[in-house]
């Protein structure tokens, strides 16, 4: 354990991030102090919230620093060190992702449990991804039984869960917008009732073939056109949970607002953005309900894996142009 690598935040990011924006920096293994562990880093996670970190504006997380480590969702061994409850041999999720070694407060890591789950599935379907479905359809947009789910960006991460969830749950139809025809196959065969690629033709024309009557919940990934569509789409009292809007996220210019947004007036529409944070109190339900489909296979997951700290700017790259298939992760 002498030696470390990291990737550091060489540059910000002027529309389109590119390599030369990242660093690849050897350092040392930290020592631990009292409370303090090491974490031998097994996977990271990559998402798209991350590119507004790389902008110096005020957001509702911290920007990135220049010249110092990412950071993000990982989970790996403890190699040295104690605390409270943990022990070196355990496994821990935590938030200092982007290098191979972290070192952190004991309180700040979760002790979880190997054999249960492989481990990379506790930063994807058993993590803040599944949380983020979870709680953004069933808290956020408050599905019932038997009403139409439209999800954009629905071969994602969280799209995938949402879909499915909701099907679980009784929805009565479930569509899904996705960019690829591999994408669309693999929306059917995890249970969506339709599914569409956006890149062939108006994303309006392509969601009223789909949902005919119209959608009382909307899952937002994407903003944009897929938002205006769904305004359009939404019927008296639809309900929307923004939760990203990644098709905005490299963009030069602002966003021009959806042409429609008056629509929300008469029709009475809530659309509400969510953070998976303010949903902490959700997570005992959703571990107990959510293993639970898994164990019984109601359930499935997605991930795509890039190995190598070296490559992890590529996979975050690759993320944002769509390339990843459910969770995108790095593994060390």
């Amino acid at each position: 354990m002498s030696s470390n690598r990291e990737i550091h935040l060489a540059s910000r990011p002027q529309g389109w991030p590119t390599a030369d924006n990242f660093r690849l920096v050897s350092t040392e293994v930290p020592s631990p102090g009292p409370g303090q562990i090491v974490v031998r880093n097994q996977f990271m996670s990559v998402d798209p919230y991350m590119r507004g970190r790389m902008n110096d504006v005020k957001s509702y997380v911290p920007p990135f620093a220049l010249d110092a480590p990412l950071d993000g969702g990982a989970i790996g061994e403890v190699v040295a060190g104690e605390a409270d409850g943990i022990r070196v041999g355990d496994t821990v999720l935590h938030g200092l992702g982007w290098r191979e070694y972290a070192l952190l407060d004991g309180r700040s890591a979760r002790r979880v449990d190997p054999d249960v789950a492989p481990v990379s599935a506790y930063l994807s379907v058993l993590g803040m991804t599944g949380l983020t479905a979870y709680a953004g359809l069933l808290d956020v947009a408050a599905m019932q039984p038997g009403e139409t789910v439209f999800v954009s960006g629905a071969a994602g991460a969280v799209g995938s869960m949402v879909g499915q969830i909701a099907k679980l749950k009784g929805a009565g139809r479930v569509v899904g917008s996705a960019g690829s025809p591999a994408k669309v196959e693999r929306l059917t065969a995890l249970g969506f009732d339709a599914a569409f690629d956006y890149h062939d033709g108006p994303v309006r024309d392509a969601l009223k073939a789909a949902a005919p009557d119209g959608v009382d919940v909307y899952f937002d990934n994407v903003g944009g056109e897929h938002l205006e569509a769904a305004i359009g789409a939404l019927k008296l009292h639809g309900r929307a949970a923004i939760c990203g809007m990644i098709a905005q996220y490299n963009s030069a210019e602002p966003p021009a607002a959806p042409r429609n947004l008056a629509l929300v007036i008469g029709k009475r529409l809530t659309l509400r953005g969510f953070l998976v944070g303010d949903h902490s109190g959700l997570r005992d339900q959703f571990v107990t309900e959510v293993g639970g489909w898994l164990r019984e296979g109601r359930l499935s997951y997605d991930e795509t894996i890039v190995d190598g700290l070296e490559n992890a700017p590529e996979a975050f790259l690759g993320l944002l142009r769509g390339e990843n298939l459910g969770k995108m992760l790095v593994r060390l």
